[in-house]
């Protein structure tokens, strides 16, 4: 339940008496590192859970504090320009601690990474790596590239595709990746600031990917590349 979380992350607990039953090695562990667990009607849970089907278990926890300069040599990063959609932001959170990223980012204007919807969306990974908000976005790309990373833009107008762009090595390179908002998509002046504008191709009939699939796509493809590289150059990644 609180793995992931740093030490003194966790508040307090609530739970239901059945909940109490499912969850007894992990509340024991809480109690035993000096979180109080404290006893809810099902009734009162529901309420602060959000949720048609609450677990019977709440916790309240700490907002970590994220910064850029807590990844001072990134290799991956996903950044969000306006996002919008809870659930897809807290699905790319989820996707970049998979694919190993270093951070998330979401820009100024973007949804609030905090809100429950994207919490749960994030299944506890938002708790797993820096995520980073409310910076402005032509601050972000100037960071990001000061500090190494290309920056790559998803466009579906883009002349390069991803299979190009991972076939070229390019992808080996640490990378960010910055993507729009789930209508409109990156404004120009963000496209024509990036080092390179990237499209996913569209193999089907589907008019195109939804955020949080596009996300997926590139930043697998960017770990793979990477961990390729890492294998063939017989280095130790960290």
């Amino acid at each position: 339940m609180s793995a992931g979380l740093e030490a003194g992350a966790l508040i307090e607990i609530f739970v239901s008496p059945p909940a109490a039953e499912r969850y007894d090695a992990d509340l024991q562990a809480a109690r035993t590192s000096g979180v109080p667990v404290r006893s809810a009607d099902e009734r009162a849970l529901a309420s602060l859970s959000e949720t048609v089907t609450p677990q019977g278990i709440v916790a309240v926890a700490r907002i970590p504090a994220a910064d850029l300069a807590d990844v001072p040599k990134p290799r991956l990063v996903a950044v969000l320009h306006e996002a919008q959609d809870p659930g897809n932001a807290g699905t790319v959170i989820r996707t970049a601690d998979a694919a190993g990223a270093d951070a998330v980012l979401l820009t100024k204007g973007s949804v609030d990474p905090w809100n429950g919807k994207c919490v749960r969306g994030s299944a506890g990974s938002i708790f797993h790596l820096p995520v980073i908000t409310g910076v402005a976005a032509e601050d972000a790309l100037t960071a990001l590239q000061r500090a190494g990373c290309q920056v790559l833009a998803t466009s579906g107008t883009a002349q390069r595709s991803l299979d190009i762009v991972l076939a070229s090595g390019d992808l080996a390179r640490p990378t960010a990746w910055i993507f729009g908002n789930e209508a409109h998509g990156l404004p120009p002046d963000l496209l024509a600031a990036a080092d390179q504008q990237v499209r996913v191709p569209i193999r089907g009939r589907a008019e195109s990917l939804n955020l949080a699939g596009a996300a997926t796509v590139c930043l697998y493809a960017s770990a793979w590349a990477q961990d390729w590289a890492v294998r063939r150059d017989g280095e130790v990644r960290p």
